[in-house]
């Protein structure tokens, strides 16, 4: 699996950003059999059980999400033997139309350091005009209630999928993000899968590259919206990669994070 894990600058990536893109990651002839197995897959499974055990074999979504590939991702974000929280095959039909209806899922999960994930993926070509899943990078650590932020409808740093067939997005659950129109003839499908993990998220990934000095860039990021608080925003993605990278001293620039935890009473003692 090592192949396929996601390198350190991925990682940094994903903590900075909330999300990866991975354009045709999935052979065209098995995102032709998922789209027909879309069609007839609603429901839930028996969530918080053991994702291997639960997700169907035999069928072409069974088939896809055990790709090594896709198994490497899985393994890098969440590690081993992740659980099966839920799975959604998402229409939006020709020629419909939204209004605004961004939002935010896992609401109450305030825990700190760990995340799930889901993993967003798009069986046929989804151009601009088909209106793909948005998502608002960077907005993981704003925790609000859902609906609260559906008023807004433009935002700086927004982006949406427009990708050929096969491509897979991964992304926090905590990301903002939502549903556009679908201005074409034809019906778009977006097929969600939400997994849960089971242990520590601490270097899943491929840790070869861990001291580029990339990596700081890469998370002093700015997306656009941040504005006056891009310092605050820089904290949390430092603390969390602290966490998934085993690197309990970790700072940015110069010594970004000294300033809030310089104790000079204890530095005495």
């Amino acid at each position: 699996m090592k192949e396929h894990l996601l390198n350190s600058k991925q990682m940094a990536q994903f903590v900075a950003s909330g999300y990866l893109k991975f354009e045709e990651m999935v052979p065209k002839d098995l995102c032709r059999a998922c789209l027909e197995e879309m069609h007839h897959n609603r429901g839930y499974l028996a969530v918080g059980t053991p994702f291997e055990e639960t997700w169907p074999k035999g069928t072409a979504l069974g088939d896809t999400f055990r790709l090594p590939q896709v198994q490497g991702l899985i393994h890098s974000l969440v590690g081993p033997d992740p659980l099966y929280d839920h799975h959604a095959a998402h229409l939006t039909k020709a020629e419909q139309t939204k209004g605004p209806n961004m939002h935010q899922d896992s609401v109450i999960d305030f825990r700190d350091h760990y995340f799930d994930i889901q993993l967003s993926l798009f069986p046929a070509d989804t151009t601009d005009e088909m209106g793909g899943t948005f998502l608002v990078p960077g907005t993981q650590f704003r925790n609000v209630r859902t609906g609260e932020i559906s008023i807004y409808h433009h935002m700086r740093g927004k982006i949406w999928a427009t990708c050929p067939a096969g491509t897979m997005y991964v992304w926090n659950t905590r990301v903002w993000h939502g549903a556009r129109s679908n201005y074409t003839d034809r019906d778009r499908f977006m097929y969600k899968l939400r997994l849960n993990p089971t242990r520590p998220q601490v270097c899943n990934f491929d840790t070869a590259d861990l001291d580029d000095p990339e990596i700081g860039r890469i998370l002093s990021t700015n997306h656009g919206w941040e504005g006056n608080e891009q310092r605050y925003e820089l904290m949390q993605r430092v603390r969390l990669w602290r966490f998934v990278s085993d690197q309990p001293n970790y700072d940015v620039g110069e010594r970004f994070m000294r300033r809030i935890e310089y104790q000079p009473g204890e530095a005495a003692g």
